[in-house]
């Protein structure tokens, strides 16, 4: 979910059909409330479901986080489940398969972005991907609880700082935002309303 699309409603929670109070943005299509409801601000761990979010939240720069999700299967079969190992071993030819695959964002410089980065995650070790961007995660004792979508920042000083360190180790498209972005979908921080019924779920990790 990008900073755009999270800043467009500066209200509080509201109540869907089934009268359950949801964050705005979670309610706007079936897409966003499956979403919303079942995976956006869960733990996910994992160094081939991290990478998989890393490289979505990447193609999404500059586009609507619908289009990501409704091309999310396409995403994974071009990409080979997102399985670093199988990413990293991509040649050119595969990079010209992408840059014709319909399913997919056709952007070359993402694209070539995505191989880059399971290259340079294929060579952490087993697990060091998970714990990299876990270490970032902030103390949730410290952050106030947003009441309003205007409450929630684009970027934050430690998706500053993951970005910086994301950076230095070779990763690409990774800029504060991206990162915050990756933060946020990923269960390091809580950025659910304080109302939404979500916000209280126990953290899991999805696939």
């Amino acid at each position: 979910m990008s900073a755009e699309e999270t800043e467009e409603t500066e209200d509080g929670a509201r109540a869907g059909a089934d009268g359950r109070l949801r964050c705005p943005w979670g309610l706007s299509t079936e897409d966003y409330a499956a979403y919303h409801d079942t995976e956006w601000g869960r733990a996910v761990h994992g160094d081939d479901a991290l990478y998989e979010r890393l490289s979505l939240e990447a193609f999404q720069s500059g586009l609507s986080w619908l289009t990501i999700l409704r091309r999310r299967e396409g995403f994974r079969a071009a990409f080979a489940g997102f399985r670093i190992a199988d990413v990293a071993a991509f040649t050119a030819a595969d990079e010209a398969r992408l840059l014709a695959d319909p399913g997919i964002i056709r952007n070359r410089a993402k694209i070539q972005a995505a191989v880059a980065n399971a290259k340079v995650a294929a060579a952490l070790g087993a697990g060091e991907l998970d714990a990299l961007i876990w270490s970032f995660a902030p103390d949730p004792e410290g952050r106030p609880v947003p009441r309003r979508s205007a409450d929630i920042p684009a970027v934050t000083a430690e998706s500053t700082a993951l970005s910086k360190e994301l950076k230095k180790r070779g990763f690409r498209f990774v800029g504060p935002t991206t990162a915050y972005a990756l933060m946020q979908a990923c269960g390091l921080v809580n950025d659910h309303l304080a109302d939404c019924w979500a916000r209280d779920l126990m953290p899991v990790s999805v696939r």
